[in-house]
């Protein structure tokens, strides 16, 4: 194996040979498991922590509590698999464990990703139906979360079940590979199952949740408490899951339909590596979305920040969430009733009483 990429001798030989410097390698070496170890530890922590606080401390269960729920569990999945990733890139893709726990460890991210895009997807339609339809379905019942829970499980088997036994282990330079999905073959098959995941499983949530969006905001915006705290946190709330397609999983699509391109259809060396480059930093990126996922817990209602905070017994830390939570609607109140904080300060008893230079605990 060479060493220092960066070396004169290895430029040399890399141009000799007609092929780029070895971006992919350092981003192998280095990036992946680095960010693997990052997603992980805190992925960990946060969706068990969520998982003890949807079962033992939040009842009664609402329906997006329960897709809550199973939103964590899914990305518990997908956070189990990568030390096993960051292991298999640290020592520069030797895999030792077989070809059932290759299919398993790359399967759990594609199940994770496309679980994750329904999930929300669902959560959109339940806020937009809370919002713009709210005397019309009783959306709140369990029974209505337990129904689109089961829903995406089985859609998200059905997707993704076929890539199962596409992955494979191959013979690279005297070590056992386990490529990930756009370095498998046959190509031209995986290409065009990629396209049918990335419409069906993608770009159809994504007009679904856009359409909620739209739909929210107008009617939020012409309400007559559009400044209202439900109001506020149901437009943060889509806003968090339209970034979360944006962000995470809109360029690992894109790179990776056009790292397959490149390999059906080859371009000039730097093209191709500077490709599989970008389509490699995609990948942990799209796993981030549990970090947003985290964020979405909170926004989500206030039974959850309390019981969180609970468990720590910290009742200042519920007395600021809920006072930052509440700071538009609090902020819009006192703009158009500005004597209501004379009115109250008048009423303390402590207002009668000259000013000494200490507070009372």
């Amino acid at each position: 194996r060479p060493g220092n990429p960066f070396t004169v001798s290895n430029m040399n030989q890399s141009n000799e040979l007609g092929s780029c410097p070895n971006v992919v390698m350092l981003l192998k070496r280095y990036y992946l498991p680095s960010m693997y170890v990052i997603i992980f530890t805190v992925g960990l922590l946060g969706n068990v922590t969520s998982i003890i606080i949807y079962t033992v401390k939040i009842r009664p269960w609402k329906s997006w509590n329960l897709i809550m729920l199973n939103l964590a569990l899914a990305d518990l999945l997908y956070v189990f698999s990568l030390p096993f990733l960051a292991y298999y890139y640290i020592i520069d893709e030797d895999w030792t464990l077989g070809t059932f726990m290759c299919r398993f460890v790359r399967f759990s991210f594609h199940f994770n990703l496309y679980g994750s895009i329904l999930f929300l997807t669902c959560l959109s339609i339940f806020r937009y139906v809370v919002v713009v339809y709210p005397l019309k379905v009783d959306i709140h019942r369990k029974r209505w979360g337990s129904l689109a829970c089961l829903i995406v499980w089985v859609i998200s088997a059905v997707e993704i079940l076929p890539m199962f036994t596409m992955f494979k282990l191959q013979e690279n330079k005297n070590l056992t590979t386990c490529p990930d999905f756009a370095s498998q073959d046959p190509v031209l098959q995986i290409w065009y199952y990629t396209w049918v995941l990335t419409v069906l499983g993608y770009l159809v949530p994504l007009a679904v949740v856009s359409f909620c969006y739209s739909r929210i905001v107008k009617v939020l915006s012409k309400g007559p408490e559009t400044h209202s705290l439900h109001r506020m946190r149901a437009r943060r709330l889509t806003v968090l899951i339209l970034v979360v397609f944006v962000v995470c999983f809109m360029p690992f699509h894109i790179l990776r339909t056009a790292r397959l391109a490149t390999r059906i259809w080859p371009r000039s060396c730097t093209v191709t590596d500077w490709v599989h480059a970008m389509y490699i930093i995609s990948r942990p990126v799209a796993g981030l979305n549990t970090f947003f996922n985290l964020a979405l817990y909170t926004l989500a209602g206030d039974k959850f920040q309390q019981a969180f905070v609970s468990m720590f017994n910290c009742n200042y830390c519920v007395s600021k969430i809920k006072s930052l939570l509440a700071v538009p609607a609090i902020s819009s109140v006192t703009a158009t009733s500005p004597q209501m904080k004379p009115a109250d300060t008048s009423k303390t008893p402590s207002s009668s009483k000259p000013h000494t230079g200490q507070q009372n605990g």
